[in-house]
């Protein structure tokens, strides 16, 4: 019920109230609301109860779909077009090496008619210095 409110938000509601109610009815007001949530709580604990007792096996088939809406909480429709349009490519448009390291400019294709791919460079040696591209500094 109170799951998005934090202990900066809860401050405030106390500042307000101790401004309002004054410091003498605060705690009377602390404590009558503590009972009302407690009330609320205790009704709605005894009409779960009582649902799943009178209708069974069923309850569990009427609550499966809310569950599953509350599982909708996450859902991130741009990931889930992108999944169900490129069949989980993370690079469906062959983006991530066109910085010309590929050998081909944008994914044309190569002499063997294979789709560029990038080379791995060998890994530097220890105390190797890494190339350097005079036309790039």
């Amino acid at each position: 019920m109170f799951e998005s409110v934090g202990w900066g938000e809860i401050l405030i509601i106390v500042v307000a109230g101790l401004f309002i109610l004054g410091p003498e009815r605060l705690p009377e007001a602390a404590a009558w609301m503590a009972k009302s949530v407690r009330k609320v709580r205790d009704f709605a604990t005894g009409a779960k109860t009582q649902l799943r007792e009178e209708m069974g096996p069923e309850f569990d088939q009427l609550r499966k779909p809310l569950e599953d809406l509350r599982g909708l909480r996450n859902f991130d429709p741009k990931r889930v077009v992108t999944q169900h349009l490129f069949d989980g490519d993370t690079d469906p448009l062959g983006l991530n090496n066109v910085n010309g390291t590929n050998g081909a400019a944008n994914g044309a294709a190569k002499p063997n008619g294979h789709p560029a791919t990038a080379s791995q460079p060998e890994p530097l040696k220890p105390g190797e210095r890494p190339p350097v591209d005079p036309d790039a500094t």
